[in-house]
């Protein structure tokens, strides 16, 4: 290619470049804004949203999630933006830095859930099951989102119905919670063990599995546009490096 030409392709792919990342960081602000408005009067979020999709919105704490994404996007989406706009070869190295940790934190991830998914539950086990005979029926929101969750889910517990026994719940109503004996009341042992209602944990990996090409696909396109970001910000640091 001629000097011209290579000018012409490094100002298009820095003008892309800024483009994205500027996307990327308007959109953190805004995932980082909702979150700080959830976790500050989580309730008016709930009564506006919370109708339309109580299975995602009251299933998990969603203001964490959006803060930590929000926060995310917002470094990447700066540092690529305004290391790009600056023909900053530090910016962009820092870019691509944060961008292949994410890449490698998302590969590590998916590797030890499909290999040691019997630790994942161990570990799961281990840090839930406390909680869950502790905090269900004491703590207001923990068992609101354990309700939706199990209603939603059509499951008990995160192993089955035995991680509520000796509960605080179990202690002060001496039942199991109704959807461990599909809503039948009262929901006593031995109706639990014959219910067979399966732990969240084995319901929700089937659901991953049913919908593993749509997981799959999600997945497959977001590793691409990591590469793609990738490639793009390591093609104008090394045009930085030959000015």
């Amino acid at each position: 290619l001629s000097p011209g030409a290579k000018m012409g392709c490094f100002t298009f792919i820095k003008v892309m470049m800024i483009l994205f990342n500027l996307a990327i960081f308007l959109s953190g602000g805004t995932l980082l804004g909702v979150g700080i408005w959830v976790t500050v009067d989580d309730q008016s979020f709930l009564d506006i949203f919370g109708g339309l999709s109580s299975s995602v919105l009251q299933v998990v704490y969603v203001s964490y999630f959006l803060i930590a994404i929000g926060a995310i996007l917002l470094v990447i989406g700066f540092l690529g933006c305004y290391g790009a706009q600056k023909d900053s070869k530090c910016l962009l190295m820092m870019f691509f830095s944060v961008v292949l940790i994410i890449f490698i934190a998302e590969i590590a991830a998916a590797v030890v859930a499909l290999v040691y998914t019997g630790l994942a539950e161990t570990l799961l086990t281990a840090v839930v099951t406390p909680l869950l005979r502790d905090k269900y029926g004491p703590d207001e929101k923990f068992t609101h989102v354990w309700n939706v969750t199990m209603k939603e889910v059509k499951c008990c517990g995160l192993n089955n119905y035995t991680d509520f026994t000796n509960s605080t719940w179990y202690e002060e109503h001496k039942t199991y919670p109704e959807p461990c004996c599909e809503d039948i009341q009262p929901c006593n042992a031995t109706l639990a063990a014959t219910s067979h209602v399966p732990g969240c944990f084995n319901q929700i990996l089937q659901e991953i599995k049913t919908n593993a090409g749509v997981v799959g696909g999600v997945a497959a396109g977001i590793a691409a546009l990591e590469i793609a970001a990738m490639a793009v910000s390591m093609y104008l640091y090394c045009q930085l490096d030959q000015k």
